[in-house]
């Protein structure tokens, strides 16, 4: 009994079925995006903003071991989804490639949620995404929110547009070069490494969340991606103390957000 709820949890229908009924508590509905390379998968919000914040989901369930990659990296706990929902505002969430694909298509190669998880070709496909989903709610700014992997694509993202007034990460993988040494995994040949782009990044309010429990991306990552900026640029961090990498950021979310300084702009 308990191995075939082990199974349940995994095989991706089911996890697209919770993700559906995580996402329909804030009356989030399903959609997707064609960007002409990956076909990604979308939960929007009915309705109208000048900034529409737009949640942007981790790694998911990547590898089966440390030396065996998933067949399909849809989330088991989609937490990026979970913020957004918890948000409660203007709110678009966007999954990673091959994520909640129904049917592994050609172009869904590991490699794109291993090594290549931050590829151009990725960060290329996110931002045609942001693109329809920004004309879709007729929002004129965004504030981009990513979660441990998802934080290392919406810098890229942020890094490259002129929109972003704001960019929140939690427990996000903001160098991905340190991350690797820090766990002695191999370094992501293929993917972009966000503190390469600090000029494009150095303009734009950042508030980082970090958990001080969090052993998959501590505090040194954050210090890292922090150093290649001037002292004084807008980059805020906030420590939240019984936080780790999963637990509990939807739960403390509400109050998170309020902390930011300059939410009041959006």
């Amino acid at each position: 009994m308990l191995a075939a709820c082990a199974a349940g949890a995994l095989d991706p229908e089911e996890r697209l079925r919770r993700a559906e009924e995580i996402a329909a508590g804030s009356h989030l509905t399903r959609g997707t995006f064609e960007t002409g390379t990956f076909r990604l998968t979308g939960f929007v919000k009915p309705g109208k903003g000048d900034v529409l914040s737009v949640y942007i989901e981790g790694d998911g369930f990547a590898w089966v071991t440390r030396h065996r990659p998933s067949r399909d990296p849809t989330p088991v706990d989609p937490v990026a989804l979970r913020l957004a929902v918890a948000d409660g505002g203007n709110v678009a969430y966007i999954a990673r490639p091959c994520q909640y694909s129904r049917v592994v298509s050609p172009e869904c190669d590991a490699r794109y949620w291993t090594s290549e998880r931050f590829a151009p070709a990725v960060i290329d496909a996110l931002n045609v995404a942001l693109n329809q989903v920004k004309l879709q709610s007729g929002a004129n700014a965004l504030v981009l929110v990513g979660y441990s992997g998802g934080g290392a694509v919406a810098a890229l993202l942020a890094a490259q547009r002129s929109d972003v007034v704001h960019l929140i990460t939690v427990a996000g993988n903001l160098d991905h070069a340190v991350w690797s040494r820090l766990h002695g995994l191999s370094p992501l040949e293929g993917s972009l490494n966000p503190p390469d782009f600090w000029p494009g990044l150095e303009g734009i309010p950042q508030t980082h969340f970090v958990g001080a429990l969090d052993q998959t991306v501590p505090i040194t990552v954050y210090r890292a991606y922090r150093s290649r900026f001037r002292e004084e640029a807008d980059i805020q961090v906030r420590i939240v103390d019984a936080a780790d990498h999963r637990c509990c950021w939807a739960r403390e979310w509400p109050h998170l957000l309020e902390t930011i300084s300059n939410r009041g702009v959006w």
